[in-house]
């Protein structure tokens, strides 16, 4: 099994393939994943590699972590497990709306 790296500070202007040229320079790259937005479709400006072995891993970090790439200074490091999140089924998973109060009637409220 690989090893996953995250791969940050990019430019929105990085491309795949511009990550992947970079890291094969350490060694064996099994994947390359840019993250986009879902909405834009455009770059998060961070991504995650995921090299062959833990050797050719600790060389990536070594070697482009703080390397300039598009204008940008990269931070690489291994990536955590994603945290699992608790789903909220809504925007922000606060309070139920409940009704307006701008209107008379229904006893409550009135003034």
């Amino acid at each position: 099994m690989g090893t996953k790296l995250y791969v940050g500070n990019m430019s929105f202007n990085t491309m795949d393939s511009d990550i992947k040229a970079l890291f094969q320079q350490a060694g064996t790259v099994v994947s390359c994943d840019i993250i986009l937005d879902k909405f834009t479709s455009k770059s998060r400006g961070f991504g995650f590699v995921e090299m062959s072995t833990q050797e050719e891993a600790t060389k990536a970090i070594a070697d482009f972590n703080g390397k300039d790439l598009d204008g940008r200074a990269l931070t690489v490091n291994e990536a955590k497990p994603r945290e699992d999140r608790p789903r909220t089924g809504g925007f922000g998973g606060g309070g139920s709306g409940g009704g307006r109060r701008d209107f008379g009637g229904g006893g409550r409220g009135q003034y």
